[in-house]
This record gives structure tokens, sequence and C-alpha cells, in this order.
């Protein structure tokens, strides 16, 4: 990819808040954090001089393994506020299934923790690798391309599940016998993804 003021020079890194491609004469550096002119705060805008995105020592493979354990792939990647929030979520979800619910909060519950257990190792590999390559961070990679929101579609099939546990609809047996039906939505969600990208 080229920078995206001097088209004809190879990007070194991206701006941390609008994640344009950059060479590094148009990176900005502000206490380690990386900017365009357009977006770096006044007193460092217009300090010229090249600024080369450098590689972060964190290892991606590391901090997937470290994601298995609540809150410790953040930790590695210098996340702590995130840290505490994956610990206190996976401890709260562990602590409402330990309490007297009814069974459909329970099948609800575990769906969740399942969810939250395997996002927690992704995202401190995405993290770790997008500083890696001195990209920006995942999240606003996504914002910056237009992505598809994944907080809303997060968002309503919580929505979903919690309205199917207040009618109590959600069984223990549907759980055990119908968990290959998300699989199978995940597969065609990305097919005709894929399919519309290539058209």
């Amino acid at each position: 990819m080229n920078c995206a003021v001097h088209t004809e020079v190879a990007a070194t890194g991206y701006c941390r808040q609008c994640g344009k491609a950059l060479c590094a004469a148009c990176t900005r550096d502000v206490g380690g954090v990386f900017y365009c002119e357009t977006c770096a705060p006044p007193s460092v805008s217009t300090v010229p001089g090249p600024h080369v995105v450098s590689a972060s020592t964190g290892k991606p493979g590391v901090a997937l393994a470290l994601g298995f354990i609540p809150g410790l792939g953040a930790v590695y990647n210098g996340e702590y506020v995130k840290a505490l929030i994956h610990l206190f979520v996976f401890a709260g979800i562990i602590a409402a299934l330990n309490t007297d619910l009814p069974d459909s909060y329970y099948v609800f519950l575990g769906i969740a923790l399942g969810c939250f257990y395997f996002y927690m190792p992704i995202d401190a590999y995405r993290v770790a690798k997008a500083r890696q390559l001195g990209a920006p961070q995942p999240t606003d990679a996504l914002q910056a391309q237009g992505r598809k929101p994944m907080g809303a579609i997060v968002l309503i099939v919580l929505g979903v599940l919690f309205l199917l546990a207040n009618f109590g609809l959600l069984r223990t047996e549907w759980l055990v016998k119908g968990w290959p039906i998300g699989l199978i939505a995940l597969g065609v969600w990305i097919l005709m993804d894929r399919m519309k990208g290539s058209s």
C-alpha cells in the first residue's frame, strides 16, 4: 500500500486517528503514537521530519496463548483497563452461572461464556499483530474502512437471546443438539460477504 499523500512512496505506517496510510515523511510522532498532519495535535502538526513506525516487540502468538487466561492477553498488549474489563465480565458470567436461575438463562450464559472465552485470545492476537505491523488498532481499521457494524450485530444477537430467555424459549437440550445451526449461519454469512465483495 502506498502513502495517501505521496502516492508514489510505499506506506510505512497508519494514522492512529483516521487510519490513513503514511510514508516515513508524513508520520508525526506524539508520545510513541503516530498521526497524519491533519490529525496530529497543533503543537506537533507543523514539526517536519520522518518518523518510521517501528514494529512492536510483542509476539502475536504469545498474545493468543495468553489470551486464553482471562485478562492476561490484554495485559501482554499493555491494555490494562481492557484486561480488568475482561476479568470482570468473565468472573461475572461464572458467578451468574453459579446462582439459582431459570434453565433458559443458563443456556444464554453458557453461550455468552463460550463466545467471550474465545473472543479474548482472538482480540489479543489482532491487537498484537496490528502493533507488530505498525498498523492502527483493529477497531480503528474497521471504522476507517467502513466495514460492518459488529457492535450493533452483537447487541441484536444478545437482545434476541435475552428475549428468548425471558419467554422461556431457550432450553438446554436445544443448545446440545442445535449448536451446529450457529456454524451453518456463520458460514452462510461469510460466503455471502465474500460473494458480495467479489462482485
